[in-house]
């Protein structure tokens, strides 16, 4: 990660995340108001991978951690606390959280943080950190902005976990990865309802950290009304953000727009396969993705599936990649593509795409090629189910056909967009596209000629581009319902 040292720093001198350097953990903290006791809650993210997990008699195993928290006031402890971190019980080494809270009053402070590996005690780190504890005074103010993994609501109050009816989970590190597609945060607003008793304006913007500017990316508001404690949950749409460093950014303003209160949160982000770097898989490690997993049999069937979404210039680089058995190559642009398609989650875009993909295989199947090779498996691929289907195949003087209608089709911003398919052979799903009226797609203005061929005596006009029309014969049906809007 560029630049890391710089950033660690500065995530220390913040009172942010700060990822220890053996035991890898992030220790961060967030303070808060209460009308009892000004608080501040100590959250400690520990991998599994990084500490050693003892086997246990019932084939599980744990581990065990010493976690000393000290807080000091000009060199002087005012507060500590001792106490042995163990991990739920499992098979494999997990990642595994813990939350304290501590009762403080105003003031400035140093928080230092001890971690040792119980189970190999020379595994150790420490943290240490100032910070500010200042909910004096009767003006609006803010909690510590808190960023989440994921969070749920909750009943259970006796939790540490549980804050306002909402059980959240920190997110470690401050870190969004390439799979991350939403920030979720967590702020309280103190003392609205003295300084206000209105309603006031929460505006949360992110802005870039490293331009040496405040380069507005994206922002949103929130209305709320003036109460002693407003909790906000907000959940923001990351997925377009570019890799970088940033803040986050949240504002308290009246009904005037003035500024009342604000608080920023330093965070990173990883996008590899996003924007311009989606284009650059030089740097990529293609062993470590998903489709490293897939064999020589399962590859081809991706791509070939993939035939009705990719872009014409590249169909004959996939099928030359195929008949030569470039499997190196035919990774790099199943992944190139997923990773385009999908930025944040290639993998999952990937999976829920071949479910699709397999299911039309098998409905279309006609017995000579995959299902999704046939006209309606890739008319239905590359345009997604039809809004109605129409079956005609007992039609005298006419081979089995099907109506395929797309009342809305956004790909040409087209409406009632019709496709016609016909079995001339009589094999068992062996239909043929016959006509559409897709921009772009096979137009055959004699498409009636051809259906009703064993009918010629029945056929109106010859022209070949303004098409041939059937008579109005009760059992001539395709051009009544093709027409019928």
């Amino acid at each position: 990660m560029k630049n890391r040292k710089c950033i660690l720093t500065l995530l220390a001198l913040l009172g942010f995340s700060y990822a220890l350097q053996a035991i890898d953990a992030s220790v961060s903290y967030a303070t808060f108001k209460s009308p009892k006791q000004n608080y501040i809650e100590v959250y400690l993210y520990i991998s599994g991978r990084s500490v050693t997990f003892l086997q246990l008699a019932d084939s599980t195993s744990q581990a065990r951690l010493e976690v000393t928290i000290l807080f000091k006031q000009e060199g002087e402890i005012v507060k500590g606390d001792k106490y042995v971190l163990s991990s739920p019980f499992v098979r494999q080494p997990a990642d595994f959280i813990d939350l304290k809270r501590y009762g403080l009053e105003n003031g400035a402070y140093e928080l230092a943080v001890a971690v040792r590996d119980l189970n190999q005690p020379e595994n150790a780190k420490e943290f240490q950190t100032e910070f500010k504890m200042d909910y004096s005074g009767e003006g609006v103010q803010q909690s510590s902005l808190q960023l989440l993994s994921s969070f749920q609501r909750s009943a259970d109050d006796a939790s540490p976990f549980v804050k306002n009816g909402i059980q959240i989970e920190p997110l470690p590190f401050n870190f969004y990865g390439r799979n991350a597609a939403t920030l979720i945060f967590y702020n309280e607003v103190y003392n609205t309802d003295l300084a206000l008793n209105d309603d006031f304006l929460a505006s949360y913007f992110i802005e870039r950290a490293d331009t040496g500017s405040a380069e507005l990316l994206m922002i949103g508001h929130k209305r709320q009304h003036a109460q002693p404690i407003v909790p906000m949950l907000i959940q923001m749409d990351i997925s377009k953000l570019p890799s970088g460093n940033y803040y986050l950014v949240v504002e308290v303003r009246n009904r005037a727009k003035e500024l009342l209160s604000n608080k920023r949160l330093f965070f990173q982000r990883s996008n590899p396969f996003f924007g311009e770097e989606s284009l650059q898989l030089a740097d990529v490690n293609i062993e470590q993705e998903f489709v490293q997993k897939l064999n020589p049999q399962q590859l081809e069937y991706s791509l070939r599936a993939l035939t009705p979404k990719l872009p014409p210039a590249d169909v004959e680089l996939v099928n030359t990649m195929m008949r030569k058995r470039n499997t190196d190559g035919q990774r790099l642009y199943l992944f190139s593509f997923w990773a385009r398609e999908s930025p944040n989650n290639p993998e999952f875009a990937y999976q829920k795409y071949m479910e699709v993909a397999s299911a039309i295989d098998e409905q279309f199947d006609s017995g000579f090629r995959h299902g999704f090779e046939t006209d309606r498996g890739y008319i239905y691929l590359k345009y997604g189910q039809p809004d109605d289907i129409e079956l005609r195949n007992t039609e005298p003087s006419a081979p089995p056909y099907e109506i395929w209608t797309y009342y809305q089709f956004p790909r040409t911003n087209q409406n009632n967009v019709k496709f016609i398919f016909y079995n001339p052979s009589l094999a068992p799903g062996d239909f043929q596209l016959l006509h559409s009226t897709a921009i772009g797609e096979l137009s055959n203005p004699q498409w009636q000629r051809e259906l009703y061929r064993d009918a010629p005596a029945e056929i109106q006009g010859s022209d070949y581009f303004e098409g041939a029309d059937m008579q109005d014969n009760f059992n001539r049906n395709a051009n009544r319902v093709f027409r019928d809007y």
